[in-house]
């Protein structure tokens, strides 16, 4: 039976985990609250029917208080500087420091580049480039105070080049572009913050039946053989948040190898 273990690994630590309203967010959120950590949960949806999706963050730090842990909620929105300002002073006077931040929140649209409308390509960026930066500038204080913290970049495969044979094209450019300048700025961030003993890493957590996937249609009976559970990208940042800092940091990892090389196993989660 899956619980809370309030003297585990992660005990004593505080996660940010911003898109934590559903799918991926949601299931790092508890896997961290399982581990011990103290949670803040953030995303736009705090109340059932604010969006067409299922979840809300309210939902995420309900099971994990109802399972014994601790978490708050705190809604923003993530394309507005105004909104991540806010975001980090809430935090603050809900819990202190954060020395866990894991950037998981994102917005995607599927367009051709000749019909990209600006307004979606700056939004995109400002949700999953800016944001994440913005994030990591505002809690690194905090870490290097502390002498530990984990930074982890949900990415994507997106942001590998295409190769030959093109597969047929989805309009995915900008989404790989949002991606790939993150992974950069992941291994970039590793190498100023070694010493700090503050680690910072890429995973791209595979194709998952999140209910944005389902909603952009990516999840199909010809691809379930490949599907990865959310369960497993969960185990994935968990485990790289309770390992020493300074031996797995800099990488850009895909799930499956991911668990493969380090033997894990998805934990069931709690609720």
């Amino acid at each position: 039976m899956p619980s809370i273990d309030n003297n585990g690994p992660l005990a004593g630590r505080t996660a940010l985990v911003t898109g934590a309203s559903r799918g991926i967010g949601t299931a790092i959120a508890l896997r961290l609250a399982m581990a011990g950590a103290r949670v803040v949960a953030t995303g736009r949806t705090v109340e059932a029917g604010a969006n067409p999706l299922p979840g809300t963050i309210m939902d995420t730090v309900n099971t994990i208080n109802n399972a014994g842990g601790e978490a708050h909620a705190v809604q923003c929105d993530l394309s507005l500087p105004e909104d991540r300002i806010r975001l980090v002073e809430e935090t603050r006077a809900a819990v202190g420091t954060v020395d866990i931040l894991v950037n998981n929140g994102a917005v995607t649209f599927y367009f051709p580049i000749k019909d990209f409308p600006d307004k979606r390509m700056r939004l995109m960026f400002e949700v999953q480039v800016y944001a994440a930066m913005e994030l990591a500038q505002a809690f690194l204080p905090d870490m290097i105070e502390g002498n530990r913290g984990n930074i982890v970049y949900i990415s994507s495969g997106a942001a590998l080049h295409p190769q030959k044979p093109y597969p047929a094209a989805r309009g995915g450019t900008v989404y790989g572009m949002c991606k790939a300048a993150m992974e950069r700025f992941s291994t970039g961030l590793a190498t100023e913050v070694y010493d700090n003993h503050i680690a910072v890493n890429s995973i791209a957590p595979g194709l998952v039946a999140t209910p944005g996937a389902v909603h952009h249609n990516l999840i199909t009976e010809a691809n379930k053989d490949i599907q990865s559970p959310v369960e497993a990208i969960a185990e994935a940042v968990c485990y790289m948040c309770r390992t020493n800092p300074q031996d797995i940091t800099g990488r850009v990892d895909q799930i499956k190898p991911f668990m493969t090389e380090f033997g894990l196993l998805p934990e069931p989660l709690i609720g």
